[in-house]
């Protein structure tokens, strides 16, 4: 880098920063992107699933050249009560277009990474930003390990902690009810035996969200991934809700793996990966300021994480092109001051970053409030639904019904359903 200046340095490489130093390269600006990782996605980790329309965005036709593992075919919701389960499934066909995509962040962060390259940007990788340089109150630039670094716009992606975003005041820390930890296991299996379990071709992939179960009583969410050769399980636990139950999380996904229902998907796998890693729970009401004069953050940075969808990685890459487009404009305009960059904002409001997370605002706390209703009566009304349905024995149908009928009015369930009814109706009329 000429002199240690650039006209933008983007803190982290991951997909919010890798998003922003494209698009800005591609429009002809100096651009370094910093990564304290050996190579990009080394201490990256999420489910397993990109979502093909923000990242053909920023990489049009992507999935020709970059090394995703599956295309995702079908959508799972597994209810798990003990021993049973009850299973709700979307397949579709693509067509010629897809939804989204199976992929291994180490091998996906690094082919964008590279791209990003090839259109003109610096990777700095193996470099740790110990601070934001301060000049008049304003910031210039950045501090590392070897030296320091200038630049008219700095953009922070440096993840969920931000200790950049925290010393200037744009953001504090999260709260333990703010977070969610989620932890993963990648297991390896013979393509041929994964597809077989999974009723899948060469091809397509599978998703898998999970309710119940080993998690039932806590708000959990356990999640499954079908790569080419591998499968991806794992589990999102609130933190604050983890510490209050005092579980091991690793006894909790030991425990999911070994369900009956879940266990044969990973029957003779060899686990050949293991990684934990903090998300911001989502919520609009702890959205940051996400600029300042010469400053902008991005991706979990910010808050950008939708955890009702499982949407983050789509979140991080449309708040890191919105950014570098207002990085764009102000250094086309020659003005980097938070009036400018106050166009990132209005972007962000027009997106379905803010309108999602707008809409969700209150859903976590409401699904925390009503957790037994969704992870522990429901899955056990639903299998008891299907084992009358399916069930074929001495006992007339007329008193199984019956027995069902009465245990749901026992239960309390259908007025416990009542508010489910009212919030969800609050979410799509509310603007």
């Amino acid at each position: 880098m000429e002199n240690n200046r650039a006209e933008v340095i983007i803190v982290g490489a991951g997909p919010a920063g890798v998003s922003a130093a494209t698009v800005l390269a591609r429009a002809g600006k100096k651009v370094l992107l910093i990564d304290r990782a050996d190579k990009a996605g080394d201490k990256n980790m999420f489910g397993g699933c990109i979502y093909a329309k923000q990242t053909a965005e920023i990489f049009p036709q992507f999935w020709q050249s970059a090394p995703v593992e599956r295309s995702v075919t079908e959508q799972k919701i597994v209810m798990l009560t003990d021993y049973d389960s009850t299973q709700y499934s979307y397949r579709y066909s693509s067509k010629g277009s897809y939804k989204a995509f199976t992929v291994i962040r180490s091998k996906w962060d690094n082919w964008c990474v590279k791209e990003a390259q090839k259109a003109g940007a610096y990777f700095a990788p193996k470099t740790l930003v110990k601070e934001l340089l301060i000049e008049n109150g304003k910031v210039v630039g950045v501090k590392t390990q070897f030296e320091n670094y200038y630049a008219d716009i700095v953009i922070i992606a440096d993840g969920v902690n931000s200790l950049l975003a925290k010393q200037i005041g744009l953001r504090k820390e999260f709260n333990d009810e703010d977070l969610t930890i989620n932890v993963k296991e990648v297991i390896k299996l013979h393509p041929e035996r994964l597809q077989d379990r999974f009723q899948l071709d060469e091809n397509q992939g599978c998703a898998v969200r999970i309710l119940g179960g080993p998690l039932k009583d806590i708000f959990a969410m356990g999640f499954l991934y079908t790569n080419k050769d591998t499968v991806s399980i794992g589990l999102g636990v609130s933190l604050d809700e983890l510490k209050k139950k005092k579980i091991p999380i690793y006894e909790m996904l030991e425990e999911l793996k070994s369900h009956p229902s879940i266990a044969p998907y990973i029957k003779d796998g060899e686990v050949i990966e293991y990684s934990a890693h903090m998300i911001p729970e989502g919520s609009f009401n702890n959205i940051p300021k996400v600029y300042d004069n010469r400053v902008m953050v991005i991706g979990d940075a910010a808050g950008f994480v939708n955890n009702i969808h499982l949407e983050g990685t789509n979140l991080a890459m449309l708040s890191g092109r919105l950014a570098a487009e207002t990085a764009i404009f102000a250094i086309e305009k020659g003005d980097f001051s938070a009036s400018t960059l106050s166009l990132y904002y209005q972007k962000l409001k027009n997106s379905i970053i803010i309108k999602d997370l707008r809409t969700h605002n209150n859903t976590v706390k409401f699904m925390k409030k009503h957790i037994k209703t969704l992870t522990g009566l429901l899955p056990e009304i639903a299998c008891d639904f299907f084992e009358v349905l399916s069930s074929a024995d001495e006992i007339p149908k007329r008193a199984k019904y019956r027995r069902l009928v009465s245990k749901i009015l026992r239960s309390g369930l259908i007025l416990k359903m009542i508010p489910f009814a009212f919030f969800a109706m609050e979410k799509c009329i509310k603007r």
